[in-house]
């Protein structure tokens, strides 16, 4: 499965996990060290099938559909970065793993800051791509367009890859007129995790798309949170970020295609295989 491309027939054979009040659905595959991996918003561990055989060669790669994703059930609580990122960490609990590294795209690599920031001693690194810290980073545009995620979208979203998932995969498909309810009144909220990034002890690559959702200086200040692009990095390296901090902006790409480059893999396993 490493030297082809995935399809959906390439998922599915997964278990599920009991923890943190979630029935959590992950699949392991490949092996090497632990990696686990989180999807956007309304997708699944299936949206990395165009880069899995690349991250699959060199690791074990642990996806995991969050809350109300995929093939995980939603349950009685809101759509919460934190709660979710509390589910990945009681996931590395329950399935044995000395601190994998998390990469995270969008919604997930919010949660993967989180996992972070929460419990950095259960990851080695981190890897947050396509992931803003503050509401207010994102183009106007952008958030008046989830201002109008609601149940009432569902049925203007039936011929969309988002539907078409859900209805394939979810425990309970009806449920998706509430999931959007709950996925706008998450992004409806402000957040500002600024201080919590500051503070980040796990070292960690900041990645977007040169024409993402929210504009590249953005993710350039995330990377001088951490220490990153404040002085020249020097012969030896002596000059780059205590923390063993990255960023990489990757060129002809936009918040929908990132996650399908090879230039994803390529900046993460070389991020990964990094000597701290």
């Amino acid at each position: 499965m490493t030297s082809t491309a995935w399809t959906a027939d390439s998922f599915g054979s997964g278990r599920y996990a009991d923890v943190n009040g979630i029935n959590l659905y992950y699949e392991t595959h490949g092996g090497g060290s632990p990696l686990i991996l989180l999807h956007g918003g309304l997708g699944s561990g299936e949206m990395f099938a165009a880069v899995l055989p690349a991250l699959t060669a060199r690791h074990r790669v642990i996806l995991v559909d969050l809350q109300g994703h995929g093939r995980t059930a939603d349950i009685d609580r809101p759509l919460d970065l934190t709660l979710m990122a509390d589910d990945v960490a009681a996931l590395i609990d329950h399935l044995g793993l000395d601190q994998p590294a998390v990469v995270g795209f969008s919604l997930g690599g919010g949660v993967a800051y989180h996992v972070a920031i929460r419990h950095p001693e259960k990851v080695s690194r981190l890897v947050a791509a396509s992931a803003h810290i503050r509401r207010d980073a994102t183009y106007p545009e952008i958030l008046q367009q989830q201002g109008q995620v609601t149940a009432a979208a569902a049925e203007f979203m039936k011929e969309t890859p988002m539907y078409e998932l859900y209805q394939r995969v979810a425990p309970r498909p009806g449920d998706f007129p509430k999931v959007l309810d709950k996925a706008g009144e998450w992004m409806a909220q402000d957040f500002d995790f600024t201080e919590d990034v500051r503070g980040l002890r796990v070292p960690t690559m900041v990645v977007a798309a040169d024409a993402d959702m929210a504009p590249p200086s953005h993710f350039v200040e995330v990377f001088k949170l951490l220490d990153g692009g404040l002085r020249d990095g020097g012969w030896m390296n002596e000059g780059r970020p205590q923390g063993g901090h990255a960023l990489a902006i990757l060129p002809g790409l936009t918040h929908y295609n990132i996650v399908d480059s090879p230039l994803f893999a390529a900046v993460t396993l070389a991020f990964l295989e990094q000597k701290s």
